[in-house]
Protein backbone atom coordinates (compact mmCIF):
# COMPACT_ATOMS: atom_id res chain seq x y z
CA UNK A 1 0.00 0.00 0.00
CA UNK A 2 1.03 3.64 -0.28
CA UNK A 3 2.04 5.02 2.59
CA UNK A 4 0.05 7.71 4.15
CA UNK A 5 2.08 11.16 4.76
CA UNK A 6 1.64 14.46 7.19
CA UNK A 7 3.28 17.75 6.40
CA UNK A 8 3.30 18.69 9.46
CA UNK A 9 4.71 15.38 11.17
CA UNK A 10 7.96 16.25 8.43
CA UNK A 11 7.69 19.44 10.15
CA UNK A 12 7.55 19.13 13.74
CA UNK A 13 9.96 15.59 14.28
CA UNK A 14 13.14 17.22 14.16
CA UNK A 15 11.91 20.05 17.12
CA UNK A 16 10.41 17.08 18.99
CA UNK A 17 12.99 15.19 18.28
CA UNK A 18 15.37 17.53 20.34
CA UNK A 19 13.62 16.93 23.61
CA UNK A 20 12.65 13.65 23.52
CA UNK A 21 16.83 12.72 23.28
CA UNK A 22 16.74 14.14 27.12
CA UNK A 23 13.88 12.92 28.43
CA UNK A 24 13.86 9.22 26.99
CA UNK A 25 17.37 9.40 27.71
CA UNK A 26 16.84 6.84 30.46
CA UNK A 27 14.54 4.45 29.36
CA UNK A 28 14.61 1.37 27.17
CA UNK A 29 10.96 1.33 25.42
CA UNK A 30 8.36 3.73 24.70
CA UNK A 31 5.13 3.35 24.06
CA UNK A 32 3.39 5.86 21.47
CA UNK A 33 -0.33 6.48 21.42
CA UNK A 34 -2.06 7.49 18.47
CA UNK A 35 0.56 7.18 15.90
CA UNK A 36 -1.02 8.10 13.26
CA UNK A 37 1.04 7.84 10.02
CA UNK A 38 3.79 6.38 11.58
CA UNK A 39 6.19 8.86 10.11
CA UNK A 40 6.97 10.06 14.01
CA UNK A 41 7.54 6.45 15.23
CA UNK A 42 10.18 5.77 12.49
CA UNK A 43 12.21 9.23 12.61
CA UNK A 44 12.32 8.68 16.75
CA UNK A 45 12.89 5.09 16.77
CA UNK A 46 16.05 5.54 13.95
CA UNK A 47 17.40 8.60 16.02
CA UNK A 48 16.78 6.91 19.69
CA UNK A 49 18.67 3.37 18.98
CA UNK A 50 18.90 2.85 22.84
CA UNK A 51 15.59 2.38 23.19
CA UNK A 52 12.65 -0.03 21.54
CA UNK A 53 9.76 1.71 20.13
CA UNK A 54 6.05 0.40 19.97
CA UNK A 55 3.57 2.48 17.61
CA UNK A 56 -0.31 2.02 18.40
CA UNK A 57 -3.47 3.62 17.17
CA UNK A 58 -7.22 2.58 16.37
CA UNK A 59 -7.10 -0.55 13.98
CA UNK A 60 -8.27 1.57 10.84
CA UNK A 61 -4.63 3.49 11.27
CA UNK A 62 -2.26 0.18 11.22
CA UNK A 63 -2.17 -0.52 8.03
CA UNK A 64 -0.65 2.68 7.20
CA UNK A 65 1.80 2.70 10.30
CA UNK A 66 2.86 -1.23 9.37
CA UNK A 67 3.87 -0.26 6.26
CA UNK A 68 6.30 2.67 7.49
CA UNK A 69 7.81 0.21 9.97
CA UNK A 70 8.28 -2.35 7.44
CA UNK A 71 9.99 0.12 5.22
CA UNK A 72 12.08 1.34 7.67
CA UNK A 73 13.05 -2.09 8.84
CA UNK A 74 14.43 -1.07 12.39
CA UNK A 75 15.43 -3.43 14.94
CA UNK A 76 13.87 -1.08 17.86
CA UNK A 77 10.65 -0.46 15.92
CA UNK A 78 8.14 -2.58 16.56
CA UNK A 79 5.13 -3.57 14.62
CA UNK A 80 1.73 -1.29 15.55
CA UNK A 81 -0.31 -2.85 17.96
CA UNK A 82 -4.36 -1.81 18.25
CA UNK A 83 -5.08 0.73 21.32
CA UNK A 84 -8.26 2.30 22.05
CA UNK A 85 -7.59 4.31 25.10
CA UNK A 86 -11.05 3.40 26.27
CA UNK A 87 -10.66 -0.45 26.10
CA UNK A 88 -8.08 -3.02 27.97
CA UNK A 89 -4.92 -1.46 26.23
CA UNK A 90 -1.96 -3.89 25.33
CA UNK A 91 0.65 -2.97 26.83
CA UNK A 92 0.40 -3.30 31.35
CA UNK A 93 3.68 -1.67 32.02
CA UNK A 94 6.32 0.64 30.16
CA UNK A 95 8.72 3.35 31.15
CA UNK A 96 7.31 5.92 29.14
CA UNK A 97 4.75 7.41 26.86
CA UNK A 98 4.77 9.20 24.17
CA UNK A 99 1.71 10.85 22.17
CA UNK A 100 1.28 13.91 19.69
CA UNK A 101 -1.34 15.55 18.67
CA UNK A 102 -4.11 13.68 20.13
CA UNK A 103 -5.82 14.92 22.78
CA UNK A 104 -7.68 17.81 20.98
CA UNK A 105 -8.88 15.48 18.77
CA UNK A 106 -10.35 12.93 21.50
CA UNK A 107 -13.61 13.69 22.96
CA UNK A 108 -13.54 14.97 27.16
CA UNK A 109 -14.24 11.48 28.06
CA UNK A 110 -11.54 9.39 25.99
CA UNK A 111 -8.80 12.57 27.24
CA UNK A 112 -9.91 11.18 30.83
CA UNK A 113 -9.82 7.67 30.25
CA UNK A 114 -6.24 7.99 28.23
CA UNK A 115 -4.70 9.73 31.44
CA UNK A 116 -6.23 6.71 33.24
CA UNK A 117 -4.82 4.02 31.78
CA UNK A 118 -1.43 6.35 31.81
CA UNK A 119 -1.93 5.79 35.52
CA UNK A 120 -1.89 2.10 35.35
CA UNK A 121 0.56 1.58 33.24
CA UNK A 122 3.73 3.65 34.05
CA UNK A 123 6.26 2.37 35.83
CA UNK A 124 7.46 4.21 38.87
CA UNK A 125 9.51 6.76 38.16
CA UNK A 126 7.74 6.79 34.30
CA UNK A 127 7.92 9.81 32.17
CA UNK A 128 4.90 10.97 29.69
CA UNK A 129 5.15 13.64 26.92
CA UNK A 130 2.44 14.96 25.36
CA UNK A 131 2.81 17.10 22.02
CA UNK A 132 0.06 19.22 20.70
CA UNK A 133 -1.63 22.73 20.96
CA UNK A 134 -2.80 24.20 24.36
CA UNK A 135 -4.50 27.22 25.82
CA UNK A 136 -3.68 28.83 29.28
CA UNK A 137 -6.93 29.56 31.39
CA UNK A 138 -9.10 29.52 28.02
CA UNK A 139 -7.01 31.65 25.97
CA UNK A 140 -5.54 30.63 22.69
CA UNK A 141 -2.10 31.50 22.49
CA UNK A 142 -2.38 32.77 18.61
CA UNK A 143 -5.04 33.54 16.43
CA UNK A 144 -4.15 30.33 14.12
CA UNK A 145 -4.79 28.01 17.55
CA UNK A 146 -8.50 30.00 17.69
CA UNK A 147 -9.11 29.31 14.23
CA UNK A 148 -7.63 25.30 14.67
CA UNK A 149 -10.00 24.64 17.30
CA UNK A 150 -13.12 26.30 15.84
CA UNK A 151 -12.51 24.03 12.89
CA UNK A 152 -11.72 20.93 15.35
CA UNK A 153 -15.48 21.77 17.02
CA UNK A 154 -16.99 22.33 14.21
CA UNK A 155 -15.86 18.82 12.99
CA UNK A 156 -16.44 17.38 16.48
CA UNK A 157 -18.12 19.68 19.26
CA UNK A 158 -16.67 17.24 21.60
CA UNK A 159 -12.89 17.86 20.47
CA UNK A 160 -11.04 21.45 20.60
CA UNK A 161 -7.85 22.59 22.28
CA UNK A 162 -7.54 21.60 25.70
CA UNK A 163 -6.30 24.28 28.91
CA UNK A 164 -3.15 23.14 30.18
CA UNK A 165 -5.06 23.24 33.45
CA UNK A 166 -7.13 20.73 33.15
CA UNK A 167 -4.61 18.44 31.64
CA UNK A 168 -2.03 18.65 34.30
CA UNK A 169 -5.39 18.45 37.00
CA UNK A 170 -6.04 14.70 34.86
CA UNK A 171 -2.08 13.99 35.68
CA UNK A 172 -2.11 15.03 38.57
CA UNK A 173 -5.23 12.23 39.29
CA UNK A 174 -2.67 9.81 37.68
CA UNK A 175 0.31 10.25 39.92
CA UNK A 176 1.74 12.66 37.55
CA UNK A 177 3.57 15.99 38.08
CA UNK A 178 4.46 18.34 35.33
CA UNK A 179 8.22 19.02 34.78
CA UNK A 180 8.87 20.83 31.94
CA UNK A 181 6.75 22.21 29.44
CA UNK A 182 8.97 23.23 26.08
CA UNK A 183 7.98 25.82 23.67
CA UNK A 184 7.41 24.21 20.25
CA UNK A 185 7.25 25.39 16.48
CA UNK A 186 3.83 26.53 15.01
CA UNK A 187 2.26 27.79 18.53
CA UNK A 188 2.64 24.31 19.79
CA UNK A 189 4.01 22.90 23.24
CA UNK A 190 5.37 19.60 24.82
CA UNK A 191 4.94 19.05 28.58
CA UNK A 192 7.30 16.65 29.98
CA UNK A 193 5.24 14.53 32.89
CA UNK A 194 6.59 11.98 35.18
CA UNK A 195 5.83 10.33 38.21
CA UNK A 196 4.89 12.09 40.77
Amino acid sequence: MSKPFSQACENNKQPILSVLHDAFASVDYVLEIGSGTGQHAVHFAANLPHLIWQPSDQREYLDGIAAWCDDARLENLRRPLELDVCATWPVTRTPAVFSANTVHIMQWPMVEAFFEGLGAVLTEEGVFCLYGPFNFQGRYTSDSNAQFDRFLRERDPGSGIRDIEAIVELAAGAGLVLRADHTMPANNRLLKFVRG
